[in-house]
């Protein structure tokens, strides 16, 4: 049985269509992705599933429960990282969360947490007084105080510098490691492709693919590109006669050669034929941004 599912979900804000007809499922002890651009139903989708807000059409469960019926129970198994949260600024770290200890009836241990999430030296620093990794950090000690069986963790490195977002991305996989399943609303490519074992694409309000990361990507292409700077001139014909080639491309001096299959050994071996050496050979393959521009039809950047 999956330990979420959510069908035909409907929310609407007057005439805008925040989620139309969200449908997923998530099993046990998974990482479940939640990517779209901003704007796109993500944070009501799970603020529904949660909650903290009520659908207009649509079931949910989580952990057999009904979050409109079933409000009081749910929050003491479900952990939840708002996308935007403070915390009054004169507040300590140890302070807080055993405030927040003290709404559960089966709270995890403080100093354990604090430990696991690398907060033991700050136990006594003010709120205000914490980096911004520091403050993510305690959001998620936060979340799994009530020692939750899902934890619901929305934009999670939002304005993390790129450090702080792979300490983070580390902590998210050893939580995952000690039994917890989570779901992971983000509109970063690599932190989804990285983590996730399954991912929703939620655009306009809508899912328009679910599947692995890999699934995802494999559904588009299997386009590869070699990116390289020849030792000498080369004609592009020595490339397109090949059946693994589909086309070549030369930006200033460096040769782009697109294909399939085993590319990369029949482009080498037409260089090593001509002992021609390729500097800054570089091979790029089809990504999850490629697969979510064939999906909506723009970069989720521009979405």
């Amino acid at each position: 049985m999956p330990i979420i599912e959510v069908s035909g979900l409907h929310k609407r804000y007057g005439e805008k269509r925040a989620v139309d007809g969200v449908s997923f499922t998530v099993e046990r002890g998974e990482i479940f992705g939640i990517l779209g651009p901003n704007g796109a139903g993500k944070t009501t989708t799970v603020e529904c599933l949660e909650g903290l807000r009520q659908p207009d059409e649509g079931t949910i469960s989580v952990l057999g429960l009904d979050p409109r019926r079933d409000t009081a129970e749910l929050r003491q198994r479900l952990g939840v990282q708002l996308q935007e949260s403070e915390l009054p600024e004169k507040l300590k770290v140890r302070e807080a969360l055993d405030l927040y200890a003290s709404f559960y009836r089966n709270p995890a241990d403080p100093d354990r947490l604090l430990a696991d999430l690398g907060l033991t030296d700050k136990r006594d620093t003010a709120y205000k007084k914490l980096s911004g990794g520091q403050k993510q950090r305690l959001s998620i000690a936060l979340a799994l105080i009530g020692s939750p069986e899902v934890a619901v963790l929305d934009e999670l490195t939002t304005g993390l510098d790129p450090q702080a977002r792979r300490d983070t991305w580390q902590l998210i996989e050893d939580i995952r490691a000690g039994g917890v399943t989570i779901v992971l609303v983000t509109h970063f490519m690599e932190e989804a492709e990285r983590l996730c074992d399954r991912i929703a694409v939620i655009d306009s309000g809508r899912v328009v693919a679910i599947d692995t990361p890999a699934g995802l990507v494999a559904g588009v292409d299997d386009e590869q590109r070699i990116r390289f700077r020849p030792s000498a001139a080369i004609e592009d014909e020595a490339f397109t006669a090949l059946p693994e080639v589909r086309r070549v491309d030369r930006q200033g001096g460096v040769v782009v050669v697109t294909g399939t299959g085993n590319l990369l050994h029949a482009v080498s071996s037409v260089l090593a034929r001509r002992q021609i050496i390729a500097g800054e050979l570089r091979v790029e393959q089809t990504t999850l941004d490629d697969a979510f521009v064939a999906l909506t039809g723009r970069k989720l950047e521009d979405a």
